[in-house]
């Protein structure tokens, strides 16, 4: 399993426009320079984030990005499916059929449950952490982060 580039600089960009104060500048030449990412794949990256949501654009010489919602109502789930996907979706099987049409697992794929369990695994996780847990410190992020893992309590 791999992050790729698409969700990880993606996430940053959001992460940076969260955490801007009230009257920053987040243009694209901004969070390209603040990034270390070039200013046409930041301009592609806030593209899709804009459509998916997430953000929106102030137009004008001081213009630039802010969040479109509060960040506790902006889940990580969201974001890394609008930026790169699911790791496993129903089409999976279909590209990795070898040299036949059709999967010779097709029918009964043990595989296909391992990938299908860690997707569930991931998408519950994913689905609880929003923006606001992770504007702050890498220490306080890794704090609320644990708390995820911990079982939940049922009453």
């Amino acid at each position: 399993m791999k992050i790729s580039a698409q969700e990880e600089y993606g996430l940053r960009i959001l992460l940076r426009i969260a955490r801007s104060k009230e009257g920053d500048n987040m243009s694209i030449p901004v969070l390209s320079q603040l990034e270390g990412i070039g200013t046409a794949y930041v301009g592609k990256l806030a593209g899709v984030l804009r459509k998916n949501g997430f953000i929106i654009s102030n137009p004008g010489n001081i213009g630039g990005y802010k969040l479109s919602k509060p960040p506790e109502e902006i889940f990580i789930g969201d974001v890394l499916k609008a930026l790169g996907g699911a790791m496993f979706d129903k089409k999976f099987c279909g590209e990795f059929t070898g040299n036949s049409v059709l999967c010779a697992n097709s029918v009964d794929c043990s595989v296909r449950s391992l990938w299908r369990i860690i997707q569930l695994s991931i998408d519950r996780v994913l689905q609880r952490i929003t923006v606001a847990d992770l504007v702050g410190s890498e220490k306080e992020s890794q704090r609320i982060l644990k708390s995820y893992l911990e079982p939940e309590v049922v009453s």
